[in-house]
């Protein structure tokens, strides 16, 4: 039983005992003497040797014009659109799972067809899904108009579907959110979810990434941070920082990390800063290191600070250090800034040659 949920870990009751020639009354039995016997852990049959991620954070549909020309506001622009699986926390979801890692998503969809269809392209993906729930809201949306060099000129967001998840309602969530090597949350959580589950983590000793998503959102995540709720790292870019530490920040290395300083009190180990072209900083408290961005063409921006977050994650999850976790970040957000595609199919497969080709050039 144990090789078959290695195997195909999504695996229920009813379909073991397929497997296993037998009945679901049987297979609640030895689940029952696995659990008992700590070889399997929490709920959705998490195995004690396997290192898992879970991310908390918004499920939706990204809806992408992207403009044949030069983009002029108020006036149509002739335009190429697609609609893809999206929203924050289900792509960094997708790009674990793509990077080959077991990751939870926990979300909310409405239940409606395109929820359905989420869920379903979701898990198809690799995602462990059984911990999202049906909200009485319609699945989210974001519409993203991107200019003819793939830049965004605007993003419009309906996620009232995860801006009504309830802590009460998660509570279910609580055993696996525990038990996981590395918990992403995703800034679009209401505050009371934000709340909730970084009182989970510190309580168990999990580490944490937080992505704060926006301005606004960097904003309501502040007051949360305190050495009570520690987290291993947050990931703003410049303007998020200033948001954060509430003055205003220059992109100056000097005053980065400075304000990251701030937030190492309140219980951050690294600030991870975001620079666009001059690439990123990984503060911590006593060390700063540099990181150029990746040489790349750029076919579209959307998804590429959530691969960023995929990558870093990814490389907590195989032991690496913080420093080169930032840098595999770096490579996944590049190789999906030269993809179509919010989350590139073959995320994997092109990460795993990118660094077996650089480390055969060292």
């Amino acid at each position: 039983m144990l090789a078959l949920l290695r195997s195909q870990p999504s695996l229920d009751a009813a379909g073991l005992a397929a497997l296993l020639g037998t009945t679901k009354g049987a297979v609640a039995v030895v689940l029952s003497s696995l659990s008992a016997k700590g070889e399997i852990v929490g709920r959705g049959y998490l195995l004690r040797d396997q290192a898992s991620a879970v991310v908390i954070g918004g499920a939706a549909w990204d809806i992408k014009a992207h403009s044949r020309a030069a983009a002029r506001l108020h006036t149509s622009n002739p335009s190429t659109v697609v609609q893809t699986p999206g929203g924050v926390g289900r792509n960094i979801a997708e790009g674990i799972a793509r990077l080959g890692d077991r990751v939870y998503l926990v979300a909310a969809v409405g239940a409606d067809p395109a929820g359905r269809e989420l869920l379903s392209r979701t898990a198809e993906a690799g995602v462990l899904v059984d911990q999202v729930q049906i909200s009485a809201h319609p699945t989210g949306s974001y519409l993203a108009a991107l200019d003819d060099s793939g830049e965004l000129v605007i993003g419009m967001a309906d996620f009232a579907a995860t801006d009504n998840l309830d802590p009460a309602v998660m509570s279910r969530s609580q055993d696996l959110v525990s038990r996981s090597d590395v918990v992403v949350l995703d800034g679009n959580l209401p505050a009371a979810v934000l709340e909730w589950a970084l009182a989970v983590t510190a309580g168990s000793g999990v580490r944490t990434v937080v992505e704060p998503v926006s301005v606004a959102k960097a904003g309501r995540l502040a007051a949360l941070l305190d050495p009570q709720h520690p987290v291993f790292t947050i990931t703003p870019n410049v303007d998020e920082l200033a948001a954060l530490v509430d003055h205003p920040v220059a992109d100056d290395p000097d005053q980065l990390v400075t304000a990251a300083a701030e937030l190492h009190q309140r219980g951050v180990t690294y600030v991870w800063v975001s620079r666009g072209a001059a690439g990123s900083l990984l503060i911590g408290s006593d060390d700063v290191v540099a990181i150029g961005a990746e040489s790349v063409e750029v076919i579209d921006v959307t998804g590429a600070g959530d691969a960023m977050t995929a990558g870093y994650v990814h490389a907590l999850l195989a032991g690496e250090p913080a420093a080169t976790a930032a840098r595999w970040g770096h490579l996944a957000a590049a190789l999906t800034l030269a993809s179509p595609q919010t989350v590139r199919p073959d995320l994997g497969v092109a990460f795993a040659a990118r660094l077996h080709t650089e480390g055969a050039h060292r």
